[in-house]
């Protein structure tokens, strides 16, 4: 699947408490914000585990990343939805023959509230 330069793909998550319980077993990320609910029974979800969206489309494209960049603005809910879009901002042909990839991207909420944005550098494996 051959991207292009400027192409944007959409990938949608709403996160629950058990991807929370099992990114903490995972993780060790044992924060109480993370195994504690607040007044409104919700747990703050890990900013790495918010990071797994721009790195899923990474993966549904065969990115071995090579670097990876995440500012994080506001928290995320358990029960939030987040969209990640992903920008292709570079693809072309290495001189081993390989595709080098530049991607940026934004991560909104359900208000359409930034809770994270970045980008990742890498190649792609295979096509």
């Amino acid at each position: 699947m051959s991207l292009q330069v400027g192409e944007v793909i959409h990938f949608e998550r709403t996160f629950t408490k058990e991807d929370v319980e099992l990114f903490t077993k995972a993780s060790r990320d044992e924060g109480d914000h993370h195994i504690t609910p607040d007044e409104q029974g919700r747990l703050v979800i890990q900013g790495l585990l918010t990071a797994t969206l721009p790195t899923k489309v990474g993966g549904d494209h065969n990115v071995l990343a090579r670097t990876m960049n995440f500012e994080f603005f506001r928290p995320v809910f358990t029960g939030d939805t987040i969209l990640c879009a992903v920008t292709i901002e570079r693809y072309e042909k290495t001189e081993n023959g390989r595709i080098s990839i530049l991607t940026s991207f934004e991560c909104t909420n359900q208000d359409e509230k930034l809770v994270l944005k970045g980008n990742f550098e890498g190649v792609i494996l295979k096509q």
